[in-house]
């Protein structure tokens, strides 16, 4: 096995025993659950309060060019968001060509189930461009980065009243 294809089943492990399992039944008040005052999230075309909003469908994505410092806590909309067009999208794009996808003009998911359909049905992959090492190993540390916060995010939804 080469080392891309570890880094690759190492990826597959990840979303398979990991972090697939704990986006089960996810439910949209927690995809949209705001933990704190200020949250980042995926909106109502029209209705951020955001300096900025991405997307070009009847949701959008807040944002901000520069980043804040210190950034905004995210929602778990925010997050998916964030996995489905920056960490997987864009390298679709840029390392298969294929399906070229923007931030700006992606159609946001406005429910948890369509954020995981999203997340399940990329767009479709031409022939490998790059080498697919250091795509596997950007990849891996961005869903197993936001992975957890996500999975955090559950935790601390599911706890909140106890």
């Amino acid at each position: 096995m080469t080392r891309s294809e570890r880094l690759a089943g190492q990826l597959d492990r990840h979303w398979q025993q990991n972090l697939r399992p704990r986006l089960h039944g996810l439910t949209d008040e927690e995809y949209f659950w705001e933990p704190v005052p200020g949250c980042w999230s995926i909106r109502p075309q029209g209705t951020s309060a955001a300096p900025m909003s991405a997307g070009s469908g009847e949701w959008t994505m807040d944002s901000a060019s520069p980043d804040p410092v210190p950034a905004p806590v995210t929602t778990i909309a925010w997050r998916l968001a964030h996995v489905i067009v920056s960490c997987l999208g864009y390298r679709v794009g840029w390392h298969f060509g294929g399906q070229e996808m923007d931030s700006q003009t992606f159609a946001y998911a406005g429910t948890a189930d369509e954020a995981l359909r999203q997340l399940e049905n990329p767009p479709t992959v031409g022939p490998e461009r790059f080498p697919m090492e250091g795509i596997v190993l950007h990849v891996n540390r961005e869903l197993i980065h936001h992975g957890a916060e996500i999975s955090l995010l559950r935790d601390l939804y599911r706890w909140q009243d106890a």
